[in-house]
């Protein structure tokens, strides 16, 4: 490892150590690493190995990558842009779906804008097993039904439901129907 590498992997480490209020000995006993060798990977005197390297991100649940990735060295804002077509899964007459969710990352979870015209509606068949969503109304009123269950909501109310069973988000009202939709994967 290089000198600003060592150095950026013991700051890390101490700071997580300190985030969960641990001592060196409590690290060490977690981690299986020694004390002495925990205390020169803080300091920046150490270049540990991959297996040394590993313990230490398992104790503090997080991968290798996490752990000496500098937080500052990349760009950390993601920006979907509103005019930006290809968040537009769906645009036709009756209804438009848009993904406020960045598309190039891998997620278990996705947020969405939809706007539904009077007496449309957004009829999905069912998602993978623990699928979960949440349906949030802007503005307008609008039925959501899954399986057998169905509610009302206007403006204001969220529903929370199955989504790995057939479901669909209707508008009900005389005016266009808008809200945020999260769709949660297990």
């Amino acid at each position: 490892m290089t000198d600003s590498t060592s150095r950026l992997l013991g700051e890390r480490v101490s700071q997580l150590r300190q985030l969960q209020s641990m001592t060196l000995e409590q690290l060490a006993a977690a981690s299986g690493v020694s004390r002495s060798m925990l205390s020169q990977i803080e300091r920046g005197k150490a270049n540990p190995t991959l297996a040394v390297t590993q313990r230490i991100a398992q104790t503090f649940g997080i991968s290798i990558g996490e752990l000496v990735d500098d937080p500052n060295a990349s760009a950390s804002i993601d920006v979907v842009r509103g005019d930006d077509p290809g968040t537009v899964f769906r645009a036709d007459s009756e209804c438009e779906l848009r993904t406020l969710s960045p598309l190039q990352l891998e997620k278990n979870i996705e947020f969405y804008v939809i706007t539904l015209q009077p007496g449309a509606e957004l009829a999905s068949a069912a998602h993978f097993e623990g699928t979960r969503e949440m349906f949030s109304v802007s503005q307008g009123s609008a039925l959501v039904r899954t399986g057998n269950s169905e509610v009302a909501l206007l403006t204001g109310d969220t529903a929370h439901y199955r989504a790995d069973i057939p479901h669909v988000i209707r508008c009900e009202g005389a005016e266009a129907l808008k809200g945020f939709l999260v769709v949660s994967y297990r």
